[in-house]
């Protein structure tokens, strides 16, 4: 659903010389000559087994970083006397660090808040952190960060609604890893169901289907890229024989569109699955903000949902990737073993994890709490929704979904530009997610260019403008045509 959603809330060495020489970088990953771009024709499967290629899919790949890498060289045998091997890694590092402040600049596509501050954290460095094993059982390993992993997931917990002794989660390596972790006790709760996701999911959906060899659904979606719950009926009444596990999307990956779980809950009890049902809720980006959205529909395991997972490098804003993965602690017996290694038992998909990540990310609870995140959350929404207004008045198509602070517009005709401010493109779109981060300077600075180089491409030939009313609406759409 698109609209003006409220967000009122409720509650010498350091220059990079060596021997006074200045080492450079290898250069930035350079736009593809079209000349040289590889098309990837999508393989599917025809009734009778046989594949057949599809044409007019084409996936263009970035460079092979291995024409831009940084070789491991050997030190020289008095290496250790003349410290030369220091003095140019330290270089390096500069140098880099510089890429990264430049790049960090222009950085508009992905949904990484990179607005913090953890410098206090730095002492910690020096540890090996692993949280093996069970979060809520100490194995022999003694260096880890369970008390902190508890007291986050606890947060957590209570922002969810589900009480300490009926919860059961860890502290993931990343987004991916809590939608396998969802998807896997579902299985487990219901070894014969089918995975039903929408065709807008995040691709670690349909993954984690390839890995466990379970059959999966896919249901179509609405324009602005909601779960579309008729399409949904009809498929379930096709496999009344068989439970139903349902991936939910708090956020879509390219147009922040969230399913309706009210309206998945409803279908699927009409449909008389009842009991026979298990909902994960992937909140990858948004399952964290939605809290916060003033009469935003709740997530919550006062409703009938089976596990919740959000990245932690995300909206939270940690310096590696993370996430949180919360279920019920009923469904993970099956899938808990005893390890007698770790002293522990074991219910992960991974089986070291990161002990630095829980840190990080009771730091940002404890600075920010609830207060912090309300708003923070709501210069995000009112960002995205100024984004939105100055694109459609500069005569670019655009879309908002109310729910959500990722921007959608006409994927700009010059890859160069693309790469330049790291935007996210699939077919005619791209789209900006506005975090913390993205200041109203930072976006002007984007608007400027985007309608400046418009101008360009257009006197350059490079296309007219597309026509995006198939994939965001023909209101959202200034083609020309609608």
């Amino acid at each position: 659903m698109v609209g003006s959603a409220e967000f009122e809330v409720e509650n010498g060495v350091a220059n990079g010389e060596v021997n006074g020489k200045v080492e450079e970088l290898p250069q930035e990953i350079e736009p593809i000559d079209p000349a040289h771009r590889t098309a990837v024709m999508e393989v599917v499967e025809r009734g009778s087994g046989e594949k057949k290629r599809r044409s007019g899919r084409r996936i263009v790949l970035g460079k092979n970083v291995h024409t831009s890498c940084l070789a491991v060289t050997e030190p020289e045998t008095d290496d250790e006397v003349t410290g030369d091997r220091d003095a140019h890694m330290a270089s390096v590092l500069a140098r880099y660090k510089k890429t990264l402040t430049e790049r960090t600049k222009h950085h508009l596509g992905y949904p990484y808040n990179l607005d913090f501050d953890y410098g206090a954290l730095g002492q910690l460095q020096h540890f090996s952190i692993n949280n093996l094993g069970d979060p809520f059982i100490e194995s022999n390993y003694g260096v880890h960060s369970r008390q902190f992993e508890v007291g986050v997931l606890d947060w957590f917990a209570r922002l969810w609604e589900l009480e300490k002794d009926e919860y059961w989660g860890y502290i993931t390596n990343c987004g991916t890893e809590g939608n396998l972790h969802g998807i896997l006790v579902g299985r487990e709760v219901f070894p014969d169901g089918i995975l039903y996701a929408s065709q807008e999911s995040h691709y670690s959906v349909f993954k984690a289907a390839r890995m466990y060899r379970m059959e999966c659904v896919k249901v179509n979606t609405h324009v602005y890229g909601e779960i579309d719950c008729e399409d949904f009926r009809e498929k379930l009444l096709q496999h009344k024989d068989k439970p139903a596990i349902i991936n939910v999307n708090i956020g879509t990956t390219v147009k922040g569109a969230v399913d309706d779980l009210d309206l998945v809950i409803k279908t699927l009890e009409e449909t008389g699955f009842h009991d026979r049902f298990y909902i994960h809720c992937d909140g990858a980006l948004f399952g964290l903000m939605m809290p916060f959205v003033k009469q935003a529909p709740k997530v919550t395991f006062k409703k009938p949902i089976g596990s919740v997972s959000v990245s932690g490098h995300k909206f939270v804003g940690c310096p590696m990737p993370c996430g949180v993965q919360i279920t019920r602690l009923k469904h993970v017996n099956a899938l808990s073993s005893n390890v007698e290694y770790l002293a522990s038992r074991d219910a992960t998909i991974m089986g070291s994890r990161n002990g630095h990540a829980p840190i990080f990310l009771w730091y940002t609870l404890n600075r920010k709490g609830y207060r912090g995140f309300q708003k923070e959350v709501q210069k995000c929404l009112r960002n995205a929704h100024y984004l939105k207004d100055k694109l459609r008045d500069a005569g670019i198509g655009a879309m908002l979904n109310e729910l959500s602070s990722t921007v959608v517009f006409e994927r700009p005709q010059d890859e160069e530009f693309v790469r330049r401010w790291q935007l996210a493109c699939q077919g005619n779109i791209a789209h900006v997610v506005v975090m913390p981060s993205v200041t109203i300077e930072k976006l002007d600075t984007f608007l400027d260019e985007l309608v400046q180089n418009r101008s360009t491409w257009s006197q350059d030939g490079k296309g007219q403008t597309p026509c995006i009313a198939p994939e965001i609406g023909t209101e959202n759409c200034l083609c020309g045509q609608h």
